[in-house]
């Protein structure tokens, strides 16, 4: 067994233990509302996200290759296995750190984050891809943008057609919505997020000359699938909490407004190809929906801190890829 091999399996084994990860930390993605609310019970829940996560995991690919192959290219990285490892050791070390303290951060911007630093400092400024590097960037920023905006929208002219109802029927009804927004939700998750540690493999298999084109292999995707959907079976459950309780008293029809608004802010950017942060997208669309509800309803503080765990964590991440980096290579 040759050194090569070794090292590429230890790329893989960390690739899907993010993933796996992954799945835990943002399972509170897909089921945050419709457990707050009770429209399903947390076993049901979770049973139902990591099922439509690995069915939603095994449909694109576009977001893998994006991963792999628009921050640098694997094919030009003497040492991209090393890299590799740096950059998943980061993304996971993060978080790790945030789903403890119950932190809705991004998986997302901690792997892209942790990829640009990791690049950076172990093969060098040319071998960045900036222009790509910027373009996931600039997606990653614009969907919570869009997903804000749309949650408002969406509970603006929900709260018009049922303004005259009862308060109790509508939450009725919107109850037993929330269960297929919620699946919705879980899909469109498997769809952008277990294609990044895709990419991350594919990325390893180029490095290391198993093939020569960023497709990604039927193999790769079960994998990536079924570890995501047993992290998401596992739960996260403090990430819940923040996001289900602690933003505002969500209600059916608010979880409803925001379920619809983040699946399909999320299915829009796995359309074209660019990853989304899942995290950003339901977060931002409860944020829409709470300010349409009433704007003091919300409480800005516990949001305040999420912003703050978005900002930092790009930074962070290639900061701590790149120390790892020089360590190991």
């Amino acid at each position: 067994m040759d050194t090569m091999f070794i090292v590429m399996l230890i790329v893989i084994i960390l690739a899907l233990a993010f993933d796996f990860i992954n799945g835990f930390h943002d399972t509170a993605n897909a089921i945050a509302t419709s457990v707050s609310t009770r429209a399903l019970k947390p076993r049901t829940a979770i049973l139902l996200a990591a099922v439509m996560n690995f069915v939603g995991a095994l449909v694109f690919t576009g977001v893998a290759k994006t991963i792999g192959g628009k921050v640098a290219n694997p094919a030009e990285l003497s040492n991209g296995l090393e890299i590799l490892i740096a950059t998943l050791l980061a993304a996971i070390i993060w978080n790790l750190i945030t789903w403890w303290f119950g932190i809705p951060s991004s998986s997302s911007h901690a792997l892209i984050g942790a990829l640009a630093g990791a690049v950076y400092m172990g093969a060098g400024h040319d071998k960045v891809n900036w222009s790509g590097f910027r373009t996931i960037i600039e997606g990653l920023i614009l969907s919570p943008l869009i997903a804000f905006a749309l949650g408002f929208v969406v509970m603006t002219i929900l709260k018009w057609i049922f303004a005259k109802r009862s308060p109790h029927t509508v939450n009725k009804g919107f109850r037993t919505m929330q269960i297929i927004t919620a699946a919705m939700q879980a899909f469109t998750h498997g769809t952008n997020d277990a294609q990044k540690a895709m990419g991350i493999i594919t990325f390893a298999l180029v490095t290391a000359k198993y093939q020569s084109t960023m497709e990604v292999p039927m193999w790769v995707k079960i994998a990536a699938a079924t570890a995501m959907a047993l992290g998401t079976s596992v739960g996260g459950w403090k990430i819940i909490k923040t996001m289900g309780t602690k933003i505002f008293k969500i209600e059916p029809i608010n979880g409803f407004a925001a379920d619809i608004s983040a699946a399909t802010v999320i299915f829009g950017a796995t359309l074209t190809n660019l990853p989304a942060s899942t995290t950003h997208a339901i977060t931002s669309s409860i944020l829409g929906v709470g300010s349409a509800k009433r704007f003091s309803a919300v409480k800005w503080s516990v949001a305040g801190r999420i912003l703050v765990s978005w900002v930092i964590t790009i930074p962070i991440s290639a900061v701590l890829a790149g120390i790892i980096v020089k360590l190991i290579v």
